[in-house]
């Protein structure tokens, strides 16, 4: 079941998206669904993103466990690489 929502838009976007619906031969209602649900879903990464980047940031700050840039240089560069290499053990 779909929800029915409203926005207001400026008469310039609305034109814009007026103007690209037409050349797309698509509606603006189904541009607008896709451009929602791109945005959502890039969000979505960014919070999931910066939550394991918080989650990480508490554990180094209650273990004192981390690997120097040299070391994460170096694995990455194996995975880059194609090996299948285990990750570094983290120091303290």
């Amino acid at each position: 079941m779909a929800a029915v929502t409203s926005i207001k838009l400026d008469d310039a976007l609305e034109g814009r998206l007026r103007q690209l619906a037409e050349v797309r031969r698509r509606s603006s209602e189904s541009i607008m669904r896709e451009a929602i649900a791109q945005y959502v879903e890039r969000e979505e990464k960014r919070e999931t993103f910066r939550q394991d980047a918080i989650r990480a940031w508490e554990e180094y700050r209650r273990t004192g466990l981390h690997l120097s840039h040299e070391e994460a240089d170096a694995w990455l560069g194996k995975l880059e690489a194609g090996e299948d290499v285990e990750p570094p053990t983290c120091h303290g």
